[in-house]
């Protein structure tokens, strides 16, 4: 049985990550606790642009929530997915330029 060998900071990064997406629905909270919008819909609604907006596709986890779920429980499984999909899609990249 092999093991693999990974550098210190590949484990001290992937904690990191891990405590982030753990505290995701502390900071999806204190955003909404101070009222936090995205600067692109404010000015998207300083400017008028967000009347003559249309949703071509609403995405697959909206709001960094997952339908059905809570708002802790739903920002937490969106931080896992999108953190997962993020490692892979960077893995993936590594691997090729590796080659």
């Amino acid at each position: 049985m092999s093991t693999v060998r990974t550098n210190p900071w590949v484990r001290r990064a992937c904690l990191g990550v891990l405590v982030l997406v753990v505290l995701a629905p502390v900071f999806g909270w204190a955003s909404g606790a101070v009222g936090y919008a995205e600067p692109l819909e404010n000015a998207a609604e300083m400017t008028g642009a967000a009347d003559a907006a249309v949703t071509v596709h609403a995405g697959v986890l909206p709001d960094y929530a997952v339908p059905g779920l809570g708002a802790p429980l739903g920002t937490l499984v969106s931080a896992l997915v999108g953190a997962a999909l993020t490692l892979g899609v960077a893995v993936g990249v590594g691997r090729l330029l590796e080659r």
